[in-house]
């Protein structure tokens, strides 16, 4: 174990370029030069923690292009682990109850990532004995372990699934964008889940390019995500939110692409007569997914760039952002509507803009991919699944595809709709007249940003952006207005007209205002992983130590050695805390507020005092060790699942 661990963590740190390595550091220095101009105006008025922010924002950007760049799953590791860290400041930076929740949620969530991941290198770097992007197809060919490989492989999509926003470690995403400054939720959407992404896409694609079971986990995962983000900002009332649940749904969509690509690897390699076809469709459908995944990439970083600065024009200038309080402001301030529904048009994939290109690559990537299964004779491959059953399976996920199409158009024609056209019943008057909703350079920045959904709408550009990317001539036999990829485009449109006509305005609106129905309950966070963590899994852990105590460790020894792990236990959960209290108390000196001694008196001041210095503790390390030993715990059960199977 030592010697793996000085070969992970001595190796060095390595990079790269190539076409996708440069445009998207490229779209990270522009979103981050953008919305620099932009918090000029945002936090003009706003003096606390601007430095901080400035700082953490620097190096997060920092920390994004050393991920970018990259050329092995370590160096990605560290800079990834560095830029959760220097992210978590942007959600927390309002120090809100909201914020500082919020915060902890998603710095969990980064601590289970990070803990899975770097289970995930491990296990790879045995496995396989490299780390390496270049190299690890001809490792994992030649490996002796296949169990561990596709254990490590799991991981590795779990760590970086939980920064991207993937089902089941979502839970962060619709609840940091609210509260983060609107300049930081345009980076968190638009780059940060992308990160995450990358991460993904440099493993799978070289690593498990053969795989079909990871890659219909991969394409699974991509379903669930893309559709429950669309069904969460369909009920959201918040601008924000919906905002970042859409972001989510649109990061369901290039798992979707890349499941595709991941899971079409092994048809592609047939060979024989009868399996001929069905090698050709496969290749084109990996072409369709593959070019279609990396511009959906670049077009949701832009897209949200111009549509969560739009949303910080409300925070501005009226700090509110549920509709029913924003809405009619934007009537007569076309600087503010022409971005907006410029990059609500592209999210929704109407044709002539640049969404409409990456959702049609990827719908007609899914199409291709079921003809190729069709296609391939019963018994002509060893495949681990039956092909007319996945062939059915990509049918299924074609209308889901399509049905989330749907709803994203639904929810941002509300938002467009409810903001630009309709009136607000109490206080329109005084809304129109609030003055200019943002001066010139804040309109020149979401203009420069809302632009690229017209330029890359168009074939000729995109074409050339993907083949650089992918080194695919995708666009050579790919025409984007035939009828047939129209087709896809307007059954979506029709589905999100039919939604808002028939379920926005009848069942998500009472007396003229839109309401929440979403069921509070519903939570997968506060039902499942709160209870699971601080109730069931404690609960059960002091149950079997019981049962040891009771059955096994009898002697008077044995009871030692267990009050003394209790012991060591208490110490972790507050020994790190303590040392903040002391710091506090000595070299900062802070002392509490005097004005408290004569009314209460000083033993009531001590209790409080210890009271408030305890609390920290308990809700904070001692959750964070909790966490831990969950992800350790999922991370041992995966392994030892994967390698029994294996």
């Amino acid at each position: 174990m030592t010697l793996l661990t000085e070969k992970l963590l001595l190796s060095g740190l390595h990079f790269q370029t190539d076409g996708f390595r440069v445009v998207y550091g490229i779209v990270a220095l522009w979103m981050w030069l953008l919305t620099t101009m932009f918090s000029l105006e945002y936090f003009q008025h706003e003096r606390k923690h601007l430095k901080r922010y400035a700082a953490f924002t620097l190096m997060t950007f920092l920390a994004t292009e050393g991920v970018m760049f990259s050329a092995d799953l370590m160096t990605t590791f560290f800079f990834f682990e560095s830029l959760s860290l220097t992210s978590f400041v942007w959600v927390i930076h309002e120090e809100t109850p909201e914020a500082i929740r919020a915060a902890k949620t998603y710095f969990f969530i980064a601590v289970i990532g990070g803990l899975v991941l770097f289970m995930g290198l491990a296990l790879m770097t045995f496995a396989a004995g490299t780390l390496h992007y270049s190299e690890l197809r001809e490792a994992i060919e030649k490996s002796a372990y296949p169990g561990l490989i596709r254990a490590g492989g799991i991981c590795i999509l779990l760590g970086f699934g939980a920064k991207a926003g993937m089902f089941p470690l979502h839970i962060w995403l619709p609840k940091s964008h609210p509260v983060a400054p609107s300049p930081a939720s345009a980076l968190l959407s638009g780059i940060l889940t992308k990160v995450g992404i990358f991460g993904i896409l440099m493993t799978a694609v070289p690593g498990f390019f053969g795989d079909a079971a990871f890659g219909l986990l991969i394409l699974l995962a991509g379903t669930v995500t893309m559709v429950l983000g669309a069904l969460l900002a369909l009920f959201s009332i918040n601008l924000k939110r919906t905002l970042a649940c859409s972001s989510m749904s649109q990061i369901g969509f290039i798992l979707v692409g890349l499941g595709t690509l991941v899971f079409l690897s092994l048809p592609a390699k047939a060979h024989g007569e009868a399996l001929h076809e069905a090698s050709h469709l496969a290749e084109e459908a990996m072409d369709l997914a593959h070019s279609g995944l990396v511009l959906h990439m670049v077009n949701h970083s832009l897209i949200k760039l111009a549509l969560f600065m739009a949303a910080g024009v409300f925070v501005m200038k009226l700090g509110k952002l549920d509709l029913n309080e924003i809405r009619g402001y934007g009537r007569k301030r076309p600087l503010l509507m022409i971005p907006f529904v410029l990059g609500a048009l592209g999210i929704s994939g109407v044709p002539f803009f640049n969404g409409y290109l990456s959702k049609t690559l990827l719908h007609e990537g899914l199409v291709v991919a079921r003809e190729a299964l069709e296609e391939i004779p019963a018994g002509a491959m060893a495949l681990p699944f039956q092909v007319h059953s996945l062939a059915s399976l990509l049918h299924v996920i074609e209308w889901i595809f399509l049905l989330s199409g749907g709803m994203t158009f639904a929810y941002m024609l509300k938002l467009s709709l409810c903001v630009f056209v309709e009136k607000n019943p109490r206080e329109q008057e005084k809304l129109d007249a609030s003055g200019p909703c943002m001066n010139r350079l804040s309109a020149v920045v979401l203009f420069a940003a809302a632009v690229w959904m017209v330029i890359l709408g168009q074939p000729a550009v995109s074409g050339h952006l993907a083949h650089w990317m992918t080194g695919r001539h995708t666009f050579s036999h790919f025409h984007a207005f035939t009828w047939t990829n129209l087709k896809g485009a307007a059954i979506s449109l029709a589905i999100g007209a039919l939604l808002y006509l028939f379920f926005i305005r009848r069942v998500l609106m009472k007396q003229g205002n839109y309401v929440n129905r979403w069921p509070a309950g519903v939570d997968l966070e506060d039902r499942v992983y709160r209870p699971v963590l601080l109730q069931i899994l404690p609960g059960i852990g002091g149950r079997i130590a019981a049962f040891f105590a009771n059955n096994t460790l009898t002697a008077p020894a044995a009871r030692g050695i267990l009050m003394a792990g209790r012991l060591l236990a208490a110490a972790l959960t507050f020994s790190l805390d303590a040392l903040i209290v002391l710091v506090r108390k000595t070299i900062l000196r802070e002392r509490p507020r005097r004005t408290e001694m004569p009314r209460h008196g000083r033993v009531y001041t001590f209790r409080r005092l210890t009271e408030h210095a305890a609390t920290p503790m308990l809700g904070g390390f001692s959750f964070a060790m909790m966490m831990a030993c969950f992800g350790i715990l999922l991370i041992l059960g995966i392994i030892l699942i994967t390698a029994l199977r294996g």
